[in-house]
């Protein structure tokens, strides 16, 4: 009897703990249905565009419209500053071209050492012309030290891609063993060149350089020969490019050529 009243009480308690465990078992169901229907409430109010935009962000067809639109003026933006670099630069080839004296040309002289010589062995190199005799008392001798000076720092820095040349203009007394002999003194790799009078004259009026020797000159005759007196730089192209005189010191020389190699070498890619 006493088990049965037992069992009797713990029925109500565990029944009671049921029933107030629902509430809060229930209570998490009833959010889903709540947040629908607020869902639902905003939708109907909510315009169209609205809804499309919060759908598919800010990337609407008036933003793509937009992207192309800004892609495309930006392409032909681009292009056009190319058009203008591209006119610029071609404007300043035609300014450093104009006002230059067509000087350079044709000839066909021999070096010291036998060999023919052209104006075609001129191309593939940074050319240092000199006209002058080896007789010539003080005027040759200071302008091809002048020449030895700054092609030997301009070799230490670029290497071998210059080639000195001293044309002689006193072809009745200039042998090639006297030329020889005399270069040698100035650079190791001056090259000599002479020909007869006709050659000379043709080479010196390619160059527009004067010169006083008398067509039938004396070689042991006892005379002096004036000239014009100028190194002609041309370009591994063999155009020509300056006109350095009596004036112009090893150092200023080496800042030309330096200016004018670097904007040949920003044009064609390459140095020589």
């Amino acid at each position: 009897m006493s088990k049965l009243i037992s069992i009797t009480r713990t029925r109500p308690r565990i029944w009671a703990t049921r029933t107030t465990s629902l509430p809060s078992a229930r209570a998490p169901t009833s959010l889903p249905i709540q947040a629908c229907r607020r869902y639902a409430q905003v939708r109907q109010t909510t315009p169209v565009g609205a809804r499309d935009r919060s759908a598919i962000g800010v990337f609407t067809p008036a933003a793509a419209a937009l992207f192309v639109a800004t892609g495309g003026g930006l392409f032909y933006y681009f292009q056009y500053e190319k058009r203008k670099l591209q006119e610029k630069k071609e404007k300043e080839l035609e300014s450093r071209s104009v006002g230059r004296p067509h000087v350079g040309g044709p000839f066909t002289l021999t070096t010291h050492d036998g060999k023919p010589f052209s104006d075609q062995d001129l191309l593939g190199k940074w050319n240092f012309v000199y006209f002058g005799f080896t007789n010539c008392p003080d005027i040759c001798p200071a302008e091809l030290d002048k020449v030895g000076v700054f092609l030997k720092s301009l070799e230490s820095e670029y290497g071998q891609i210059f080639q000195p040349v001293f044309i002689s203009v006193d072809p009745a007394r200039d042998s090639f063993a006297q030329m020889e002999k005399y270069l040698a003194d100035f650079h190791p790799r001056f090259v000599g060149l002479a020909g007869d009078y006709s050659s000379i004259k043709s080479a010196c009026k390619a160059y527009r350089v004067y010169f006083s020797t008398p067509p039938n000159a004396d070689p042991k005759g006892d005379y002096l020969v004036d000239h014009s007196i100028y190194i002609y730089f041309m370009d591994p192209n063999g155009n020509f490019v300056e006109a350095f005189g009596q004036n112009s010191t090893p150092e200023d020389i080496i800042e030309r050529v330096k200016k004018e190699m670097g904007e040949w070498e920003k044009e064609t890619g390459r140095r020589v």
